[in-house]
């Protein structure tokens, strides 16, 4: 029995795959009458594979990596002649290597904003203006006439820290002291007396009370310097423990995006994008946080979950460039697939087998034969495939 395809071709749109629903065999079709014109059979054959068309390019929907690991199952022989008539047109085999990219709407800022609370109660005496720069050592804010001291850590603030106590959180101090130019202690995560005597020197300077200690309310850690976002209360109001005092972002400039929750595969940490400027130029960037957001909702819509992508730019060119659109909209290109070196056709070169799978229409001099193929990466209106005998050069038949 000869393979046959199940249907005509038809033309997606670019960079999209086929879409439809697979056939499970070859329909059956009652045969022609006795002594009918050739004319007639192929007119038959041809409808009987419009049916089936459908199912090729449902399967290409689904993506690259479902379509490749069709079976091509059937008893016929995949090299069969076709039924004399040649394509209306061919393209050739390539050899490429393909890209699948998928570009999301941005904005180009300092990434998502931080928030810091009040810790103790107390009047607020001191308050910088929303777009101050702040770093280690200077105050944020102040309480009572005492400063609350912004120091670069990850771990908040979340005991006090006195003699006595250890731990991960007593080293970040103890870095912190060091780095501010305080000695005379082992940055070790141990909090001696001589800790306790360069906090002392510390709050000297400060000018707070010189307790030797660290309560949460005195300090607020943030990985590096903060730009203050916006400001939730005013100078002279009485604070309650809990409430919102400010917000604040990192300095650097970085792009954030969000996607679908579906496209969540697409933002990888530490994978490459790129980054269109509101000026055309393209600076690349790099995904740094990947996280899950709820957005309220919004009149009758209901509220969305989306995944919030914060990309870093890279290199001192790039930020410098993307310094001058604080706030603007940009355009990120996220890469969804890449396949190096691999044999390709037009996406509408694909053909459903009656038998099952995928193939080609091979067109060598004035004849035809069709090659059942695996398929791998959809990208920009083309397809990888592998199948027997097919090189970079074969003719492959295709729509008008």
């Amino acid at each position: 029995m000869t393979a046959r395809p199940a249907a005509a071709r038809q033309e997606p749109a670019p960079g999209e795959p086929p879409a439809g629903h697979p056939p499970a065999g070859d329909p059956p079709a009652d045969g022609p009458p006795a002594g009918s014109p050739p004319a007639t059979r192929r007119g038959r054959h041809r409808r009987r594979r419009r049916r089936i068309a459908a199912g090729a390019v449902f399967l290409a929907a689904t993506g690259g990596a479902a379509a490749a690991g069709l079976g091509l199952g059937g008893t016929g022989d995949p090299a069969g002649a076709a039924d004399g008539e040649l394509p209306p047109a061919t393209a050739e085999v390539t050899r490429d290597t393909l890209v699948d990219t998928r570009g999301a709407d941005a904005e180009l800022g300092h990434g998502p904003a931080s928030g810091a609370a009040a810790r103790t109660g107390g009047t607020l005496t001191e308050l910088p203006r929303s777009g101050a720069r702040v770093a280690r050592g200077e105050a944020l804010y102040e309480v009572d006439d005492e400063p609350v001291t912004l120091l670069y850590g990850d771990l908040p603030a979340y005991r006090a820290l006195a003699p006595g106590a250890e731990g991960t959180d007593v080293a970040q101090l103890e870095r912190n002291l060091g780095a501010l130019g305080y000695t005379g202690f082992t940055a070790d995560g141990e909090y001696t007396d001589a800790t306790a005597a360069a906090v002392r020197a510390w709050q000297a300077d400060l000018g707070a009370a010189q307790t030797g200690r660290v309560e949460p309310g005195q300090v607020v850690f943030a990985p590096g310097p903060v730009l203050v976002e916006s400001v939730a209360a005013q100078r002279g109001d009485l604070l309650a423990p809990g409430a919102d005092v400010l917000t604040y972002t990192g300095t650097d400039v970085a792009v954030t995006a969000e996607l679908d929750v579906a496209d969540r595969r697409l933002a990888r940490r530490g994978a490459e994008v790129g980054v269109e400027l509101p000026d055309g130029r393209t600076v690349r960037g790099t995904v740094a946080d990947v996280s899950v957001a709820t957005r309220p909702a919004e009149g009758e819509q209901e509220a969305q979950t989306v995944v919030e992508v914060v990309v870093r730019l890279g290199g001192a060119e790039a930020r410098r460039a993307a310094s001058a659109y604080d706030e603007a909209g940009v355009h990120v290109d996220f890469t969804a697939g890449r396949r190096e070196d691999v044999l390709t056709v037009p996406v509408a070169a694909l053909l459903a087998l009656a038998e099952g799978g995928f193939g080609v229409e091979v067109v060598e001099g004035g004849e035809t034969r069709y090659v059942p193929v695996e398929t791998g990466l959809f990208a920009n209106g083309r397809v990888e495939i592998t199948g027997a005998g097919l090189t970079a050069g074969t003719k492959v038949g295709m729509p008008r």
